[in-house]
């Protein structure tokens, strides 16, 4: 992608892509990617709002390409099928990643993005071999719980075993890394967990004084337009993301409104799902909680109020592409029904 003018940006989108296929989380991805690209787009030339912005808007394409933990967090909280909606979010994943790129190439002269030579044939192979065994662990993943050799909690233990084995491949393996790692998930999935219990305690005490079904009758008597419905939905969720962790937004929010959408207006859950999960993703982009900012401010060493500067200007196509999900229904139930039929 070198020869088009912007190429190292969309090599960013890119590989946000590719990333969200292993990560399902938008700080993963920020932190994981966000050096090593933020650097290598600095080294090329390109101006702080190209690098840091558009890191920070593709990190958000891995809570929504599969496997994602908040996507997993809702399927619990909504006795979902986690693998229906994996699949519902692949559309919307690509579309936001296409969305970013067709930004980046429209507005590339504006942006101030600089082109290099075209790769030739060669360096192309050489690389894309080189990369070969890391880029299987997406397709190991996805390939197996859509085509059913494994669920996806069997497909994280083999992506695990996978890593390991790779990383002793490349002479690349610790002690004291494979520790690390250990008890950063440890804490990770303690942190998860803790919440999601409180959650659930949470969500019984209002599913016994009927508080989800009080809440819809007071909506259904105020308007039964769908779209006002839908609008009031996005901006509830819009507000919460500025203020609250996903995971814990989810548990919350969805026993109120999940009756409410498929009950009350007859939306699949499994859309609702990839409404959700975008809207609070895109709240971690976003003051004065957003995460996502928090962590790229530190591996940039750029200050916060910059780095949400530079990330709002590449906010719209990620807001275009949520209302695209909110109007045409296809976009994340053909997968599903695709694999898994009606």
């Amino acid at each position: 992608m070198g020869h088009i003018r912007g190429g190292l940006a969309h090599v960013n989108v890119t590989s946000s892509v590719i990333f969200a296929g292993m990560s399902g989380a938008a700080v993963a991805d920020a932190g994981g990617l966000g050096a090593s690209t933020i650097k290598a787009m600095r080294a090329k030339g390109y101006g702080e709002r190209v690098s840091i912005g558009v890191t920070a808007a593709s990190s958000i394409i891995g809570p929504i390409i599969p496997p994602s933990m908040a996507i997993i967090v809702y399927a619990i909280a909504s006795s979902q099928s986690i693998e229906r909606l994996f699949a519902a979010g692949i559309v919307p994943g690509f579309l936001m990643a296409l969305s970013l790129m067709v930004m980046i190439y429209l507005f590339s002269e504006r942006l101030k993005c600089p082109d290099e030579k075209k790769a030739s044939r060669k360096a192309i192979w050489v690389a894309f071999v080189r990369a070969l065994p890391s880029l299987m662990a997406p397709v190991i993943i996805l390939g197996g719980i859509f085509s059913g050799i494994f669920s996806p909690t069997e497909s994280a233990a083999i992506a695990c075993s996978y890593a390991i084995i790779l990383s002793i491949i490349y002479k690349d393996f610790s002690y004291a890394s494979f520790k690390a790692s250990v008890m950063s998930s440890v804490v990770t999935s303690v942190q998860v967990l803790l919440i999601v219990a409180s959650a659930n305690l949470f969500a019984w005490i209002l599913t016994s004084k009927e508080v989800p079904q009080t809440v819809s009758q007071v909506i259904l008597s105020t308007t039964e337009n769908y779209l006002l419905i839908l609008l009031a939905l996005n901006l509830l969720l819009l507000l919460v993301g500025l203020f609250m962790e996903t995971v814990a937004a989810i548990n919350l929010l969805v026993p109120i409104i999940l009756p409410i959408l498929t009950i009350g207006f007859g939306m699949d859950p499994i859309q609702l799902g990839i409404i959700v999960v975008l809207n609070l993703i895109i709240g971690t982009l976003t003051p004065p909680f957003g995460t996502v900012l928090f962590v790229l401010s530190s591996v940039s060493n750029t200050p916060v109020e910059k780095v949400t500067k530079y990330t709002a200007t590449f906010l719209p196509p990620l807001l275009l592409v949520l209302l695209l999900v909110n109007i045409f229904p296809a976009l994340t139930l053909w997968l599903p029904e695709f694999f898994f039929g009606k």
